[in-house]
């Protein structure tokens, strides 16, 4: 698999679905060079926001978050790219919004950790696993954009 195939999990939460930037989000990650290759609006069961933020079962803000999280649809997608964990995170901007620069997504439109509007892999085996909880492979494209002879050295 070459660099440029590497693939991130991005999620638009409820905050952002009924803010109307789910466009606006998708703009940053197109911009930037990134590529939509799976994309899905959707309202979660609490088993799968369970499953997806397991690694925090044990941590005492775990429960309000999974209530939050199936409080509305959210926006599911998968981008491709060149560094696409790293660079999807540098979008997104640090969890907690109040420290995150300007230009970045939740620096740009955020004020709360608890509603810090979207999703982001940390890794790119976490990106591999939720992935894989939210998305068949089926619904995972693979395709050539015709601009990716600008975002990329030959």
């Amino acid at each position: 698999m070459s660099k440029r195939d590497e693939k991130t999990f991005i999620m638009v939460k409820p905050d952002g679905v009924q803010r109307a930037l789910i466009g606006v989000i998708m703009c940053r990650f197109e911009h930037k060079g990134l590529k939509l290759i799976a994309a899905k609006f959707v309202s979660p069961t609490q088993e799968l926001f369970e499953n997806h933020y397991s690694e925090h079962k044990t941590k005492p803000f775990f429960k309000a978050v999974v209530h939050y999280m199936i409080s509305g649809p959210v926006f599911a997608m998968v981008w491709q790219g060149l560094n696409a964990v790293k660079v999807g995170r540098a979008l997104v901007g640090e969890t907690n919004p109040a420290n995150s620069s300007s230009g970045t997504i939740r620096g740009d439109f955020c004020l709360e950790t608890g509603r810090n509007l979207i999703h982001a892999s940390d890794s790119v085996e976490s990106a591999e696993r939720e992935i894989n909880l939210w998305f068949d492979k089926s619904e995972v494209l693979s395709y050539s954009r015709c601009d990716e002879k600008y975002v990329y050295e030959v």
